[in-house]
């Protein structure tokens, strides 16, 4: 789950080119007439204003202070205003920006704005965001060859590179000579591009701009890795930071904090969930995991190991930490919360992710994995919440690719009979990606002999023919995908078990094969999926083997009888309607 560090505004050409133009001139024309007209206007107020007495406002003695103030020059006062108020967006779009009506000016990145005071994780993270953006801008202007576009917003690139750096060195406490080396390096290449560009500008020759645009891209790769290499040393500064930070600490307030704000760079991505991986980021949280004075802060701790797993530096470290018989102690305690069980099973359900080649090679899960497997059974059982049965069911599921062990032993401690009874229960189960999890578990236990006589024993064939019918509630992507892996697996399952005759013949009374053959020849029922058509192939092929007598001739003509490829040649080319 991927954010944007927000802030970031987009500026109309209007509001450039009008309001901060008409606020300066307006400034200008107030400096150039402060004198005369000041003197007038208090002339006239001495002149109108009489005090009590007969006395008249010019007759008492100002102050010297008043005085002075009064006599101080007007410009000299809007300077020192001046200093306060300059924001390098503003001189942006003054020096750089052109007052154009072109279609993508409205998409000019403008940083609305700045970090708070002392805060520069914030600081580097929209700094960082605004200039990799204007990066890749100017690569895209670059390729069209609209050199004005491209000077325009190297300008603007080098005032935010600049700003970067110099605010980074005012609220950091010190700075590293290689960060010095590579910020001077940084602002060299910015210069050059802005000069390199500016001068394509008075280039009319195309064979001469075509070589010039050869340095300008091999310019503008080079400031991008030094822009990476400074962002990464920053960050990496700030990470170490905020680790030695929460090992040093016993007080829960800063370390629920400090916690807080590496789970809040952990969702920048994997190269900042690398960096704190690399920087002890692990071993910090697993110790905070370990102390009981700290129980209330295991669930935010433990979100944030999930996430920084997501990257195979995070996984070695745990290992290294003994962080499966940690996560096992915590699953198996009940005196811990249910939040706090249920997001220990979603690092789990993370380092044991069947998409991350390298959880593979976790040797310790296998010497944890009943004990486990067992907790994990138990939390699905008592869920409370349709989020803690997902996180439970989607470690179970990871933890069936993990290992073949884990399906007999599935099998051993009742796992179908609570997965299924789930299923009714709708505070538990009440989604697509929930459901995604359960199928995903019978599939992969359809492969053992004995998971036939247990799907039959608890209604499961029902069930599966339901999750042939799945169809998403909102329409989103990731719904629609949850929805066909569901039919997809359903449909494995359904193959698998139906080499059991028993299973075949309930599936063929409850009309398996008519939704089936619906679903092979209905693009739409099945969301125009090639996966799940290859997969009601099958398991239509398997049916048909034990009961043929449930097809039409024409059903077996097209759908059994050909070779497989030929079927799915077909089905795929059909038409939405049929005569």
């Amino acid at each position: 789950m991927r954010r944007l560090p927000g802030n970031g505004e987009v500026a109309s050409e209007g509001r450039g080119s009008w309001g901060l133009w008409g606020q300066q001139e307006a400034r200008r024309l107030d400096c150039a007439g402060h004198d005369c007209c000041g003197q007038a206007l208090l002339q006239i107020g001495i002149n109108m204003m009489a005090l009590p007495g007969g006395r008249h406002l010019d007759a008492i003695p100002l102050p010297d202070q008043r005085v002075h103030l009064m006599q101080v020059d007007s410009v000299q006062r809007w300077m020192e205003d001046l200093k306060l108020m300059t924001e390098c967006e503003c001189m942006c779009v003054l020096q750089a920006k052109p007052i154009s009506l072109e279609e993508d000016a409205q998409s000019d990145v403008i940083l609305a704005g700045g970090p708070g005071p002392g805060d520069p994780l914030q600081l580097l993270l929209k700094r960082g965001w605004v200039i990799s953006t204007e990066l890749r801008r100017i690569g895209q202007k670059l390729a069209q060859d609209r050199w004005a576009r491209v000077h325009s917003m190297s300008v603007r690139l080098t005032c935010h590179a600049r700003s970067m750096v110099s605010e980074y060195s005012t609220v950091s406490r010190s700075s590293s000579q290689e960060m010095g080396q590579i910020e001077k390096l940084l602002m060299e290449k910015c210069s050059e591009l802005s000069a390199i560009t500016e001068r394509c500008l008075q280039v009319e020759n195309e064979h001469v701009l075509k070589s010039m645009k050869a340095c300008v891209s091999e310019t503008l790769s080079t400031l991008g890795q030094h822009f990476g290499q400074l962002l990464e040393l920053a960050l990496t500064r700030e990470v170490q930071a905020l680790v030695r930070k929460i090992n040093a600490s016993d007080n829960i307030y800063i370390t629920e904090s400090t916690t807080g704000n590496l789970f809040s760079l952990t969702q920048e991505g994997a190269p900042l969930c690398r960096i704190i991986a690399k920087e002890g980021g692990v071993v910090a949280l697993f110790k905070v995991c370990r102390q009981d004075s700290f129980r209330c802060l295991y669930p935010q701790a433990l979100r944030t190991l999930a996430s920084i797993c997501c990257v195979e530096e995070g996984v070695h470290q745990l290992e290294k930490v003994d962080g499966v018989l940690c996560l096992a102690d915590i699953l198996t305690d009940d005196s811990h919360s249910e939040a706090t069980r249920a997001e220990a099973a979603a690092v789990v359900a993370q380092v044991t992710s069947p998409h991350l080649p390298f959880t593979q090679h976790l040797g310790s899960f296998l010497e944890s994995m009943e004990e486990i497997v067992t907790a994990l059974i138990k939390l699905c059982q008592e869920a409370s919440s349709g989020e803690v049965f997902l996180l439970a069911s989607a470690a179970l599921a990871n933890i069936t690719f993990f290992d073949t062990m884990a399906c007999e032993l599935l099998l051993q401690l009742n796992a179908i009979r609570v997965l299924l009874e789930a299923c009714s229960d709708k505070q538990r189960v009440d989604t697509p990606y929930t459901r995604d999890q359960i199928v995903t578990i019978l599939a992969n236990l359809s492969v053992l002999e004995q998971c036939a006589s247990d799907i039959i024993q608890e209604n499961g064939v029902q069930l599966i023919m339901g999750m042939l019918s799945e169809k998403p509630s909102s329409g989103t992507p990731a719904e629609v995908a949850a929805c066909e892996r569901v039919q997809q697996k359903a449909a494995v399952t359904l193959a698998r078990l139906s080499r059991d005759p028993e299973v075949a013949r309930e599936a063929v009374r409850l009309s398996c094969m008519s939704r089936l053959i619906e679903l092979c020849r209905s693009p739409s029922e099945r969301n125009s999926s090639d996966a799940v058509l290859v997969a009601c192939l099958a398991a239509l092929r398997r049916l048909a083997g034990v009961c043929p007598e449930g097809l039409q001739d024409s059903d077996f003509q097209q759908l059994v009888q050909p070779r497989l490829v030929d079927s799915f040649l077909l089905c795929s080319n059909m038409e939405e309607s049929f005569v």
